[in-house]
């Protein structure tokens, strides 16, 4: 028997990142029943011991619309391009409920799951993925309830023109949304490791950052000497584009939305540096 032969053989090897930008995807995958796992328990823990259970989908995203409609219709007199207020709220509403709890969640990425990393070794990047990904369901749920209104008033006004052709860039439109948020949030969970301020300034910061996005109120309200500003918020594009495509209102522009591919690519780049950088050292600081 030869050298070679005689060398233990180990089922797993855990061995320093090679690269900043390097990530094992294999690895993710091999550990895929775990990402299961937690994409469960993420969506399990939202609604158990609660009366009303996975009705919670439907009901905040319901009275979010209803509070938007009170406020910003009835009181504030903004308009809604001609278009039916509660959709057109509930279109922002479904869209920047999955991006703000996606970050919000995925910035506590190190600092929730400290006590685990700190016990048993798995791939980090698989608890902000599982965030993601369960928030995906979430995102499907309230979906169906926009698609349901929607349809109502399509077939009952005459309020609502889809542009059939844009609604095919909707998986497209969630992809980006995943990635911008899952770029943002493993940045914010590196850098609250060492420095922990960063958690209510993420708080404060995404409450802010909604009114610099067309949530609330269409793009084309905005005065030209500071639409500029809103359009270069990346999320604009987005939820622009929905708008388009299933309301048939909304500034769509091809420009628009490759310059947010652009910034999510460069936001997830530099997430995923920062991420790989700060896991290797990260329970000497929390």
């Amino acid at each position: 028997m030869n050298k070679e032969q005689q060398q233990e053989h180990w089922d797993i090897v855990i061995e320093p990142q090679s690269s900043l930008l390097s990530i094992n995807f294999k690895e993710v995958w091999k550990y895929r029943d775990l990402l299961l796992l937690l994409v469960r328990r993420d969506f399990v823990a939202f609604y158990k011991q609660t009366i009303l259970g996975p009705l919670w989908f439907f009901i905040q995203p319901l009275l979010t619309t209803a509070m938007y409609f009170i406020i910003f219709t009835k009181v504030a007199g903004i308009k809604t391009d001609d278009t039916p207020p509660m959709l057109f709220y509930l279109a922002g509403v479904t869209c920047w409920n999955y991006f703000s709890e996606s970050l919000t969640k995925t910035a506590d990425t190190f600092i929730a799951n400290a006590s685990i990393f700190g016990k048993v070794y798995f791939p980090r990047l698989v608890i902000p993925l599982s965030i993601v990904l369960s928030n995906l369901i979430r995102l499907f749920i309230q979906f169906l309830l926009f698609l349901g209104m929607w349809l109502f008033y399509l077939f009952t006004t005459d309020m609502v023109h889809p542009h059939w052709d844009v609604m095919l860039l909707f998986p497209f439109l969630i992809l980006l949304m995943a990635a911008l948020a899952l770029g943002l949030g493993i940045i914010f969970s590196s850098l609250t490791t060492k420095y922990r301020d960063l958690r209510f300034l993420l708080t404060f910061g995404i409450q802010l950052l909604m009114f610099a996005t067309p949530v609330v109120y269409p793009l084309s309200l905005a005065s030209e000497k500071y639409k500029w500003l809103i359009v270069a918020n990346p999320f604009t594009a987005i939820i622009e584009t929905f708008r388009y495509a299933f309301l048939g209102k909304g500034d769509f522009n091809w420009l628009y939305l490759g310059y947010s591919t652009l910034v999510t690519i460069i936001i997830l780049f530099l997430g995923t540096m920062i991420f790989n950088k700060v896991e290797k050292n990260f329970m000497d600081t929390v």
